[in-house]
This record gives structure tokens, C-alpha cells and sequence, in this order.
């Protein structure tokens, strides 16, 4: 029987592909690239169009004479990496190594793991896509020109074992601006005043308008005292009342960025861990009465397009499970961005009948999560919008205007499946009034506040600050963010990226002096002249060419400019004594945070988390209450005297009591606002800080 051989990247992708296919077919992983540029040198001839000099990848000899063994005993060798650039790119070193022909029908590619989608694509193979490989070889090219070229530069003048790179360079610089913007940041006074009222045993809120039905903003305690004094006798009447319906449609099925965002946001993972546990569920599962089968489709997309075999099979699921009313009156197509390169479908559920909870034994906690996530919000992009009965109350005081808002779900939609942070908060019931209807007022509630600056980045902020500004693409998202960690170019604090002293003085410098580098339009056409190279519509070497000329000028220039800079490490000396040498110990900053570090390094390496107090006392012992994280990184309170004291709570404690009850409030973030609540079961008061 003749034998074809099957070629992927993971063994895990292999052992799910494995169990579709007969004894006839051999499948072998590559472990992912098997070719590379040397790390010794530059590995690109400049001066012979840019050629790239790739070598074998230092312990890929053993597997590459094993599948050049197995290629030998087959009769057809189907290439079946990832179905994007960096697969093709995998496919074309496999295909030069294995001295296949450049028009081979060799290459295989499908966008979920399952017998089907394997057998449709072996049927039909095509050759390997040399636009493809192209435009990820001039990715490869332009990064390693950069990083070879103008690193040296950093290590002579700022720190040895600096390096700058095309794409994570522009991350870095977004992080400097915007603590940049944090400092330079003025804060402006403003007030709001709500007026709060009884009526049929049932409280509500409305909100300071204007005066005479024209909109006027607070900005001083005098203004609102004013106002407080000219209104707090007064009657306050029903002056109108607007009832509509509102509906509210569901979000796109995910794509790799969205999906970064909102696992960061609800299952608190970074961007490395979903793309890894999405991996996991795209490569297969090995599942109880089922076998090895992928779960999800490719995890590496911008497009939000679907299949209409999946639609449909959406569809036919919501009927049954849900009834006709959850059908949308028009199946729900959405539009993907211009800059997208569309080349996938959306991430979604290779099999919608497959519940999450129906395979949960199967699945590690955080595949679980992952995958019911992912399906969740699949199935309620498909099915019909929320309806809300929406209300707007205008409540007079003399010519002063006070407004309530008021929302009350009336059909649930795709809200029965899957909700945002925003769903949560979304109704707000008011007693029933009548126009002309006489208020009994409880209370006048000014509150002070100041413009907030805008909030640093946390990891999903900065995957959607990149989408949005085009830089990166979907696989490049996770590697940027993990790069500039690593490098020491930024820190990670309670979910908050800040740049450190070594960041901000080489994104100063490559702003100074390699401008283009660090631009966000530069680097978004580049994106964009990567994509012409894919669709055929430009010439890669003129690409490289183009982009390498000015660079080449601008390294001579900075080598003759820049002078040696030296950054002084900044230390905060503590009281903590090191228990190895007894010298006070000082807080320093890695990649995980603050720390406290021995100064007697390198001949004390003692370290120790840094363990930060909150003024204030413990609700239980009245000791102090300190900053702590869980195993997984989640940051919680506890008492400082543990375990005497078992005190803990993932809320803030605060100084403030409950004027309803006097226990303590707890202090939560709530999309960027600060709520006070109170945890004790028989009360549960709240207010948010607005």
C-alpha cells in the first residue's frame, strides 16, 4: 500500500491528526521551525538583494534525517502547518529541505482540527503560496535589520545586552506616552448633585441637569451650595416622562484580540496564557466516548466572518435549546475591519452542540473557561437582539432640571448566554409616575470630583491600543507584550504596565534619533506593505529596500551623535533588615513588580516579596492590613498578623463605614469607577463614585 506522510508542527497537533487517518498515512511533527537566520550574525546579504542565510536550527538535525527517512518510503508528503504566514513560511523550509518541487501540490491547510476538515483538505492540496512565505520572510528581514543594526548601538551607549525591535519598540513607546500624558496630567475640579426620592416605598436617583432645560456643568462647592440652597424647600414635580423600547445587539464572535482582551478581563489570564490554552483547544483534546478532536477553530484571525455551514448549525441549535423568539429576524453577518487580512474565519466552536459543561471532565480548569467563553460568546452572536423598556423622567425644582434613568430588561436575548461587564449594570428600575406628579424629596447629595488622567495600560488595553492603530497582527500581539516585559522595558503592577527608567531613555533615544522606528503610522504601512507582498500587489526586496536605505543613514548619524548615557538605578531604601548580612534592604523592580533586594549584590543575592500596607486597621483584630497575591497572580487583602488573624478579602477595605448598617465598605473598580459596597448579607449597600 503506498504511504503519504503528514507534517505538522506540534505532537500534539499530530496525535489528533493521527487518529483521523488510516495505517496509510505517517504523521510526523516538525516541532515548529526547522530553519531559522543564524543568532551569530545578521544572517541577510545586504549587498545581494537583502538574501536571507538560513541555517539549520542547532538540535533539528536527529528530526530532520528522521523526516527526510520517512519522505523517502512515501509516495505523497502533504505539508499541513498553520494555516498563516509563519505556517507557509514552516511549509516552504520543510518542502526546500525534503527537495520537494516549488509547484508541488504539497501543502495542506484547514482552519479546525476535526476528521472532516482533515480529509477535505488532503483532497485538496495545493502548492505552497510563495506570497505568503515572502511577505513572513520580509517580516523576518526588516526585524532582524533592525535588531542587528541597532543594537550595538544601545549596548555601547546606554547598557550592554539591549536590543531594539520594529514592532515592540512602538509598543514601548505607546506605554511612555501615556505615563507621560499621566504626569502632565492637570486635574479639574468638578461637582455633580443627585437628588434622591421616595415614592411608593421604592427609592430612586435623578441626576443634576441644567437650569431652564439648558445643560450647565458644576465646578465649584460654592456653585453647588448655591443651587442646593435656592432648591432644598422647593417642590420638585414631574415635568415629563419618556417611555421607549431599546434593543441592544450581541458582539462579533471573537478574534485573537478580542478575545485577549476579554479573557484578561473576565478569567483574569495574560495575553501568553490564552494563545496558549487556545492552542491546547485547537490542537485537540482527547475527549471521554469522543476521542482527540479540535474545539475550537483557528485562534490566530482578524476576521469575524463565519461560515454558513456554522450559522446554520448556530441557528438549528438556538431553535431547539432557546425557541423561535431567540432567531434574529436576519441572520447576523458582521463586518470585519478594512486593514484585516480576512484570511480566517472568526474563533468559534467546531461543533456547537458540543456544551461546555457536556465535556467539562475532559477539560483542565482553565480550558474550561476558555472554551465556554469562546462558545458563549459564539452562540449569542448569533441569536436575537435584548429588548429593554427604557424610561427618562424630567423632574423640575423651581427652573432647575433633574433627570432619572431608568431600564428594565423586557426580553433577554442573546443576554441569556452571554453577558459583558456593562450587561451586568444595565437595569435600573424606577416606581411607576405620573406627569405632574409632586416628588417627596429624601435628600440633596453633592459630591466632589476631578478629571481623572487617562488609565495606564494593562495588557488587554494595549493589545486593543495596537489593533487599533495597526500594529502587529494577530500572532504578534501575546510575543510583543511578553518581549517588552522581559526586556525590562516595562513592569507589570496590579494588571497596570508602566515603563521603567531603562524603557523610557531608549525610547527617548530611538525617538531622537531612529524616529520612523518608533512611529505608529511608520509602522502601521509597513504592516499594511506586508499585506501587497502577501496579495501579490508588491516586491519584497523593494520593500526592504526602501525601508533600509533611511535606516542605514540614520544609524551612521547616531553612532558620530549620541554620547554614552548612564541610568542611575532608582532605589527606595527600607527599614527591613536582610537576614543574611543585616543591611537595610531596598525596593527594586523586575519584571513581576516590586521586590525587596539586598544592596550588597552581587555578595548578597537575598531577595524577598515586598509586602505593601494599606492605612488601614483590620476589620477583625484591628492590625494592619496588607497587599497580597493568590497562586495565579490575583491580587487580595489580609491581615498583616496571619495566620493569628484570618482575615482576607479580595475588595479593598476602607476607613469608611456603612450608613446603614456602620459596618466597613469595601471599595471595587467597576468598568474604570470606584464602588463602595458593603459585604454584610442583610444590607448590601452600594454607591459608586462617579
Amino acid at each position: 500500500m503506498a504511504q503519504s506522510l503528514v507534517i505538522v508542527e506540534s505532537p500534539s497537533k499530530a496525535k489528533t491528526i493521527g487518529k483521523f487517518l488510516d495505517k496509510n498515512f505517517k504523521v510526523k511533527a516538525s516541532m515548529g521551525h526547522v530553519r531559522d537566520l543564524p543568532k551569530s550574525q545578521i544572517g541577510v546579504d545586504i549587498e545581494n538583494n537583502y538574501t536571507p542565510k538560513y541555517i539549520t536550527i542547532r538540535g533539528k538535525g536527529k528530526l530532520i534525517d528522521e523526516l527526510k527517512k520517512e519522505a523517502k518510503k512515501s509516495d505523497k508528503i502533504f505539508l499541513a502547518t498553520d494555516p498563516d504566514r509563519e505556517g507557509e513560511a514552516i511549509s516552504w523550509h520543510l518542502a526546500t529541505i525534503l527537495g520537494l518541487d516549488d509547484n508541488e501540490k504539497c501543502r495542506i491547510e484547514f482552519h479546525e482540527i476535526t476528521k472532516k476538515a482533515v480529509f477535505e483538505a488532503i483532497n485538496k492540496p495545493r502548492a505552497i503560496n510563495k506570497n505568503l512565505v515572502d511577505a513572513q520572510q520580509t517580516r523576518r528581514i526588516l526585524d532582524r535589520l533592525v535588531g542587528y543594526k541597532i543594537s550595538p548601538i544601545l549596548w555601547r551607549k546606554v547598557k550592554w545586552g539591549l536590543s531594539a525591535g520594529r514592532v515592540q519598540s512602538v509598543a514601548v513607546r505607546l506605554i511612555c506616552d501615556r505615563e507621560k500624558e499621566i504626569k502632565d496630567f492637570i486635574p479639574k475640579e468638578y461637582w455633580s448633585l443627585t437628588a434622591k426620592f421616595k415614592e411608593a416605598n421604592k427609592t430612586f436617583e435623578a441626576k443634576f441637569y441644567g437650569i431652564n432645560n439648558k445643560k450647565i456643568s458644576i465646578d465649584s462647592e460654592e456653585q453647588v451650595n448655591s443651587i442646593i440652597n435656592e432648591i432644598k424647600n422647593s417642590e420638585f414635580r414631574v415635568e415629563d416622562i419618556k417611555n421607549q423600547e431599546r434593543k441592544k445587539n450581541p458582539l462579533p464572535p471573537f478574534i485573537t484580540s478580542t478575545l485577549q482582551q476579554e479573557a484578561y478581563k473576565k478569567l483574569n489570564f495574560t495575553t501568553k496564557k490564552t494563545m496558549s490554552i487556545a492552542q491546547q483547544l485547537y490542537e485537540g483534546i482527547d475527549l471521554k466516548n469522543e476521542g482527540t478532536v479540535g474545539l475550537i477553530t483557528y485562534m490566530r484571525t482578524d476576521s469575524v466572518r463565519i461560515s454558513s455551514e456554522a450559522q446554520e448549525s448556530a441557528l438549528k441549535y438556538i431553535k431547539i435549546k432557546y425557541g423561535d423568539n431567540y432567531i434574529p429576524a436576519i441572520k447576523r453577518n458582521y463586518k470585519t475591519k478594512e486593514n484585516a487580512q480576512d484570511a480566517h474565519e472568526a474563533i468559534r466552536p467546531t461543533m456547537v452542540e458540543r456544551e461546555p459543561d457536556s465535556i467539562k471532565d475532559s477539560l483542565t480548569n482553565d480550558q474550561y473557561k476558555l472554551y465556554n467563553l469562546i462558545w458563549s460568546r459564539f452562540i449569542a452572536s448569533q441569536m436575537s437582539e435584548a429588548v429593554f423598556d427604557t424610561i427618562t423622567v424630567d423632574i423640575k425644582a423651581k427652573d432647575y432640571l433633574f433627570k432619572a434613568n431608568g431600564s428594565t430588561m423586557k426580553f433577554p436575548g442573546f443576554l441569556t448566554v452571554y453577558k459583558t461587564e456593562e450587561d451586568e449594570e444595565e437595569e435600573n428600575k424606577i416606581p411607576k409616575l405620573e406627569n405632574g406628579q409632586v416628588l417627596c424629596l429624601k435628600s440633596l447629595d453633592p459630591a466632589q470630583h476631578f478629571t481623572q488622567p487617562p488609565a495606564r495600560y494593562t495588557e488587554a488595553t494595549l493589545v486593543k491600543a495596537l489593533e487599533e492603530n495597526g500594529i502587529g497582527r494577530p500572532s504578534t500581539y501575546a510575543p510583543i507584550i511578553s518581549t517588552i516585559l522581559e526586556r525590562g522595558y516595562v513592569v507589570k503592577e496590579k494588571k497596570s504596565l508602566y515603563p521603567t527608567e531603562l524603557g523610557i531613555v531608549v525610547t527617548d533615544l530611538l525617538k531622537e534619533y531612529f524616529k520612523d522606528i518608533v512611529d505608529v503610522e511608520f509602522t502601521a504601512q509597513m504592516e499594511n506593505k506586508l499585506d501587497e507582498i502577501e496579495d501579490g500587489k508588491a516586491y519584497w526586496i523593494k520593500i526592504v529596500d526602501d525601508f533600509y536605505r533611511p535606516l542605514k543613514s540614520q544609524i551612521e548619524s547616531a553612532e558620530e551623535k549620541i554620547s554614552k548615557i548612564d541610568i542611575e538605578e532608582q532605589v527606595e531604601v527600607t527599614d527591613v533588615k536582610c537576614d543574611k548580612c543585616g543591611r537595610n534592604m531596598v525596593i527594586k523592580r523586575g519584571k513581576f513588580g516590586k521586590f525587596l533586594a539586598c544592596p550588597g549584590y552581587p555578595e548578597c543575592k537575598n531577595t524577598k516579596p515586598l509586602v505593601e500596607e494599606i492605612d488601614v486597621p483590620c476589620p477583625k483584630c484591628g492590625s494592619k492590613v496588607v497587599i497580597r497575591k493568590s497562586k495565579k497572580g490575583k491580587i487580595f487583602y489580609g491581615c498583616s498578623r496571619y495566620p493569628e488573624c484570618n482575615f482576607v478579602s479580595w475588595y479593598k477595605p476602607t476607613n469608611e463605614k456603612c450608613p446603614n448598617c456602620g459596618e466597613i465598605l469595601y471599595e471595587k473598580n467597576l468598568k474604570g469607577q470606584k464602588q463602595f459596597i458593603c459585604l454584610n448579607e442583610e444590607c448590601k449597600y452600594k454607591k459608586t463614585e462617579r
